[in-house]
């Protein structure tokens, strides 16, 4: 659990996995540079509990989606020494409380299907006293703030990619090595700050620059970049999207998948828009 000035949120997250009726085998928490209350918070948890790890991880007061709180839950992963030992592995953000049975459902849809690579439950944020499906939710896309993965599907797909696209890219190559994925409508996750509150402008430009080191090419660029900036009701980003999108390709930077990888994606991409078209 990466975190990062999390001082009001924080508390109830880790208590609603203390509350789990399946409780997990450890939980690292690094604490990334937090200025707030944060360390001292976990420090309290983990001393009531022995499988409560704190871990401080010092890195530049700047908040971009995806390559930072990648960075920062691959340097928890690096303190485990036998991830073999362990089923499957939880990535969450610090800001969630989740319900009950969320591990317990988990780790039951694990066993029933082995061929279940990655799963996760649903967004819900608090808009006027009332817990609401949050927009940015897709049954077809697990959202980044909380997915577990089969151990040996994480260890096939490489890990997660420190770099915007991460939550997406896991999924798509986890197709290619032939896992599936699912999301679990019954398990409310209840999201307590609103996703991409805390990016800075230069943001805004990353998930342009995703298209691109994915492989999509220019046409399902635009379409992923309408259908995106119409779902969080903000037309302009639109263009910056696909300002990202071309800045990245000018400088060339280097892609997420292999060329193989970027055919597949290119293809799925391709079938799940026909498919939404007829």
């Amino acid at each position: 659990m990466p975190a990062y000035n999390e001082a009001d949120y924080i508390k109830q997250t880790i208590d609603s996995i203390v509350n789990q009726r399946l409780l997990p085998s450890k939980l690292i928490i690094v604490n990334d540079n937090s200025t707030d209350q944060t360390q001292d918070i976990i420090q309290d948890y983990a001393k009531q509990y022995s499988w409560i790890t704190l871990v401080n991880r010092s890195s530049q007061n700047i908040h971009l989606p995806g390559s930072k709180v990648v960075q920062t839950f691959n340097y928890g992963l690096d303190t485990v020494s036998e991830l073999e030992e362990y089923d499957f592995i939880v990535k969450l953000d610090a800001d969630l409380i989740l319900p009950i049975n969320y591990f317990e459902t988990i780790n039951q849809a694990f066993l029933n299907n082995r061929k279940l690579g990655l799963v996760g439950g649903f967004a819900y944020i608090e808009k006027n006293k009332e817990w609401v499906i949050e927009s940015l939710t897709n049954k077809e896309h697990i959202r980044g703030a909380f997915k577990a993965y089969r151990t040996k599907c994480f260890k096939e797909i490489g890990g997660l990619k420190p770099a915007m696209g991460w939550d997406t890219v896991d999924e798509l190559l986890c197709l290619y090595y032939q896992w599936e994925y699912n999301t679990i409508d019954s398990l409310h996750v209840k999201h307590l700050k609103p996703t991409g509150a805390m990016y800075n402008k230069a943001a805004r430009y990353k998930q342009g620059e995703s298209f691109y080191r994915l492989h999509y090419g220019g046409i399902i660029t635009c379409i992923a970049a309408l259908k995106l900036a119409s779902k969080k009701k903000k037309p302009l980003l639109f263009i910056d999207y696909l300002l990202g999108y071309y800045k990245a390709k000018k400088e060339s930077l280097p892609y997420l998948v292999t060329d193989e990888q970027g055919k597949f994606i290119r293809k799925y991409r391709w079938k799940k828009i026909k498919e939404k078209l007829w």
